[in-house]
């Protein structure tokens, strides 16, 4: 895929949580970037992280993960021109070549929601420069691996292969579709947060959004 020469530069994500609280979907996904994160050389900032908020154990535990109260505007207030926000409604699609003028990548939490709710629409106010991952909706997860693959792997967004609206299978007679797109692994199945399916699976008789 492209150019296999990876960036040197670790990239730095930031997820600015806009939520009160922490739901188990998000905690998953959240453990998940973390480790990535930490596997990769990256960065993992959680910001705008209300002190009240407690996070669970395992989330706490996992390497990778640092947690800001302070907003990203706050954090970054010097190096606002290397703030690119991944954001659906941008009009340019990421490119390897964002590696090279960006430092910092910066999500909205909850990308997930399904439908849309438009969260990064709070951080568009802030004037950021925008990059778009194409046009189907993405887990926050899903989002950062992407992401990291075409700023730090040099992966062209189009040569990334996906699995969209993957079906999870509850039992011999339930199925439900993630109204989602993943990057798919080698085995051709969609990448998802460790626990997720089970998650999904346990909470079978709510909606999806109700997981967040």
């Amino acid at each position: 895929m492209g150019n296999q020469n990876p960036s040197t530069t670790p990239v730095t994500i930031v997820v600015e949580h806009l939520d009160p609280e922490l739901g188990a979907w998000s905690a998953l996904e959240y453990a998940c970037i973390a480790r990535e994160a930490h596997a990769s050389g990256s960065k993992f900032l959680l910001s705008s992280v209300p002190e009240s908020l407690q996070m669970p154990d395992e989330l706490a535990a996992t390497k990778g993960l640092e947690v800001e109260h302070r907003s990203i505007e706050e954090v970054f207030a010097d190096r606002r021109s290397k703030v690119c926000l991944l954001d659906p409604s941008a009009r340019t699609e990421l490119s390897p070549e964002d590696g090279d003028t960006f430092e910092v990548f910066l999500f909205g939490g909850i990308l997930g929601d399904d439908p849309p709710r438009d969260r990064t629409s709070e951080l568009r106010k802030k004037g950021y420069e925008g990059r778009r991952l194409g046009p189907v909706q993405m887990t926050t997860d899903t989002a950062v691996r992407v992401t990291r693959m075409v700023v730090h792997d040099r992966v062209p967004l189009e040569e990334i292969q996906y699995v969209d609206h993957p079906e999870i299978v509850i039992n011999d007679h339930e199925r439900t579709e993630m109204p989602f797109r993943y990057v798919k692994d080698s085995n051709g199945e969609p990448i998802m947060p460790k626990g997720m399916v089970e998650l999904i699976k346990k909470d079978a008789d709510q909606g999806i959004e109700d997981l967040f």
